[in-house]
Parts: structure tokens; C-alpha cells; sequence
């Protein structure tokens, strides 16, 4: 059977039939793991570029410091229209098509940014900022990656990835790390000799290519593609057809608009808390992942070669914290898991930016601790917002809550922009970095348990 035909038996059901989602393969699952990570890796190295490069494009553009991260500001408002706008795209086209756009739009914008001109200081800074602003589409692969392996992982011939997903989940939302170190090394490597502009051309390729091994490679999840026959049969008026044939698989079907559903009473207050903590947690992303060589350089007087170094070691071990957060949300929980991290991230960056550290090797220890307790549990609560909503509205939430990291980037930079003009990089990157963080993971303290998706999802299957 081609990966482009439906699995699922769409027919109409005889009275009280009991069918089941058919099983996604174990080569179908691995493909589709690894495929996830090496796309998201690709939209973050993309998306990491930007601050990574900062420095050396502020010489360029002519930029002060205050004015770059005025810069870095204005993008993150038009990254967050496009961020708004793809989840119920997403929950339209399907899992891989999703993948398709994302990661594909990563390839475009990766491209006319190595070919902004500079010199024409408001055209130069507007382009960069429309451009950039696309970013978004790259930035919300995440959410297609949790809404697609949360339904592979339900329904595999893995026993362990069913067990275990959060687990395993966590290797493919570990591309965060790996593609700021992607980003660090390859500056490293070429910024002297290259300049930054081809730098966005390496990103280019890859891109272009996972879009083309998605399309001959990815399977589509069952549940979409049962979602999707819902929604064809409500199109033409056959809505009791569409329950009965939603009955026949044990999960309920509502012909609610997705972005509306996500603000249905058993799902609004989730909603709400996950946009709060992700606006306030990325307070501390801005400054500490996306600004990371800025701060070092800033605020710890860090030279701009030594702070690549330090973030190729900082983000390896960044890595492994969501290996870390993934194994433990199975464990205690995924909430716990979250509120904890997010606390001891504002904590250990509080003492990375104080007058303690001041040795390279106190500076990446804490600096390290700090980024893996605050991108590690990314790996958790991407995970556990897809558990959080049923197929018809999966990609919507999780894109939607996701997009609510541009307000987060917008408040907190601006925040952290008008400090740092006053009192410095450190004393911003304390009080709207350090702190903003640790109010997250207080955040997270009033989340609910996922049970009502999972109910509407597989009612049979929850106790």
C-alpha cells in the first residue's frame, strides 16, 4: 500500500460496529522519529541563526546594541502572526503536509535572509524583519511534531514507544539544542572566513531536502486521516453518517471549528495556563538560548569566539536535559516534571549572573544547569499539551499556546531592551530572564490533567 493511501477503514459502519485504528509499523515509526528530529534540528538552526549571529550582523547593519535587540523584538511580533495562524492549517492539511509547510518555509526564509541587502538602513531593517517574520513557520514545526508523534506513538507496534512516549519523545524535541549548537559550531567554523550571509545558505539545503524526503517518506496518522473523512462527511450534510462513523472507532466528533473548540469549558483553562507560562518562559529563552552570545559577551565580558565555544558545550548539555525530562515526565509526571525544571532554571541563572561566577568553568556550569533545566522540559509539556486535546483541535492548541512564546519574546525583550539601556545586560537578563522563568514553572502548578482529551479521544481506553 502506498504511504499516500488511508489505512483506515472509512466506510460506513454497520450498527454498533467496533472497529480500531490500525497499527503504524515499526519502520513506519522509525522513519517518522527520525524524520521529526532531523526537521525540527533544521527549523532550529534556522531560527537560532538570528541570535547566534546577532554580533556580527549588528556591524554590518550598523546597529547599536539597543537597536538590535529592538530589531530581534519587531521580528518576534511578526513571527507571532504566522505562529497564530498555522495550527488550524495544520489541522486542515494533516500531519505531513504540516511537516511539509513548516520545514519548507524554513528553506525560503533561510535563503532571502543570506540576501537582504544592508546599506538602506529603514528598507534593509524592514526586509530583515518581514523575512524574518516567516521564521514562524519553522518555529511552529515543533507543535506539528508533538501533535503527529503523539497519534504515532498511540497507535505503533512499539510496545516501549507506547510505554514510554514522553521518553522518546524528548530525542526528537532535543533538535532545539542540537540546532543552536549547529548554529554555534558552524559560526565558529566559518563566520571569519564565510561571513554570516552563507552561513543562511547552509541552512537552505537541508531544508529543502528533508521536504522532499517527507513527501516520498511520511505516512499520515490514522487519526487524521479518520478526522478528516469527519469533516468531508459534515461538508456535504451528512453529519449523523460522521458520528456513527466516529462511534464505530470509540471517539466522539464535534463539527466545531478547532480554534474555537480549544476554548470549549473542559479545555479553556489549559489553554490559558499554557499561554501564560509560555509568554513568561520565554522571557528566559530570548535572553538565555535565542540572545545566549549576546548575555555572555554583555553581561559576563565574555569574548564573542570563546562565547561560541562555551554554547557548542552549554547546549550539549542541553541536549541531554530533555533526554532527562522526557525519561522523569514518564516517571512522576509530566506537570511535576515541568514545574520543577522551570524553577531550577531560574535559580541556577540567577547564580550564573551574579558575582559567584566569574572562572569559564563556573560560568558554563551554571549557564549549562540554567538551559537544561529551562529547554529540557519542552520535552514534557510538548507532550503533554498534545494529551491535552483531541485530534480535531491537536495541532491548533499546541500551535496556538506555542505562538504565545512570540508575545513572550516581544514583552520580554522589550522588558529586557529598556533595562539593559539603563542597568546593563546583567541586571536585564536577571530580572526578565532569571525570574520570568522561575514564575513559568509556578505557572504550571494550576495545568490539568489531559483525562478529558484522552476521553474524547479513546473514552475506552481511560479509567
Amino acid at each position: 500500500m502506498s504511504i499516500h493511501e488511508p489505512a483506515v477503514d472509512l466506510s460506513q459502519p454497520r450498527p454498533d460496529e467496533k472497529r480500531r485504528f490500525p497499527v503504524f509499523s515499526k519502520r513506519n515509526t522509525s522513519t517518522a522519529t527520525v524524520l521529526a528530529l532531523l526537521a525540527w534540528t533544521v527549523a532550529v538552526f534556522d531560527y537560532g541563526l538570528f541570535g547566534t549571529l546577532l554580533p556580527a550582523m549588528e556591524q554590518e547593519f550598523g546597529w547599536t546594541a539597543p537597536e538590535a535587540y529592538a530589531i530581534n523584538t519587531w521580528i518576534a511580533v511578526g513571527t507571532a502572526i504566522v505562529c497564530f495562524g498555522i495550527g488550524p492549517i495544520i489541522d486542515r492539511l494533516g500531519r505531513r503536509k504540516g511537516m511539509m509547510t513548516t520545514i519548507g518555509g524554513t528553506a525560503v526564509v533561510s535563503g532571502l535572509t543570506a540576501l537582504i541587502p544592508t546599506g538602506i538602513p529603514f528598507f534593509s531593517n524592514a526586509m530583515l524583519v518581514v523575512v524574518r517574520s516567516f521564521g514562524g513557520l519553522g518555529f511552529s514545526e515543533q507543535a506539528v511534531n508533538a501533535t503527529y508523534m503523539n497519534e504515532v506513538y498511540q497507535v505503533t507496534e512499539v510496545a516501549d514507544k507506547r510505554k514510554r512516549p514522553g521518553f522518546h519523545y524528548s530525542f526528537i524535541q532535543g533538535g532545539w539544542p542540537l540546532g543552536f549548537l549547529l548554529a554555534s559550531a558552524l559560526a565558529l567554523a566559518f563566520l571569519p572566513s564565510l561571513g554570516w550571509r552563507a552561513l543562511y545558505l547552509m541552512a537552505t539545503i537541508p531544508a529543502a531536502v528533508i521536504v522532499w524526503v517527507i513527501a516520498r517518506k511520511l505516512k499520515e496518522t490514522p487519526q487524521f486521516e479518520l478526522h478528516h473523512k469527519l469533516t468531508e462527511l459534515e461538508k456535504h450534510g451528512k453529519t449523523e453518517d460522521a458520528h456513527a462513523l466516529a462511534h464505530s472507532y470509540g471517539v466522539e466528533h464535534s463539527s466545531a471549528a478547532p480554534l474555537k473548540r480549544i476554548w470549549e469549558p473542559h479545555l479553556r483553562r489549559n489553554t490559558i495556563v499554557f499561554s501564560l507560562a509560555w509568554i513568561v518562559n520565554f522571557f528566559g529563552i530570548t535572553i538565555f538560548s535565542v540572545l545566549g552570545s549576546s548575555v555572555l559577551k554583555n553581561a559576563k565580558g565574555v569574548e564573542l569566539s570563546d562565547a561560541f565555544w562555551m554554547l557548542i558545550v552549554i547546549n550539549l548539555l542541553a541536549y541531554f536535559g530533555y533526554v532527562f525530562h522526557g525519561w522523569l515526565g514518564d516517571k512522576i509526571g509530566r506537570k511535576r516534571t515541568i514545574i520543577g525544571g522551570w524553577i531550577l532554571s531560574g535559580i541556577s541563572f540567577s547564580i550564573m549572573l551574579s558575582p559567584i561566577a566569574t572562572s569559564p568553568f563556573m560560568i558554563i556550569l551554571t549557564y549549562g544547569a540554567g538551559l537544561f533545566f529551562l529547554v529540557g522540559p519542552y520535552a514534557a509539556i510538548q507532550y503533554f499539551m498534545a494529551e491535552c486535546y483531541p485530534v480535531s483541535c491537536r495541532a491548533t492548541g499546541t500551535a496556538f499556546i506555542g505562538a504565545m512564546s512570540q508575545p513572550g519574546t516581544i514583552l520580554g525583550g522589550a522588558i529586557f531592551t529598556a533595562i539593559a539601556a539603563g542597568a546593563g545586560t546583567g541586571a536585564a537578563a536577571l530580572w526578565v530572564g532569571a525570574l520570568g522563568t522561575l514564575v513559568s514553572g509556578l505557572l504550571m502548578i494550576a495545568a490539568k490533567p489531559p483525562v478529558e482529551a484522552l476521553m474524547e479521544d479513546h473514552p475506552h481506553d481511560v479509567v
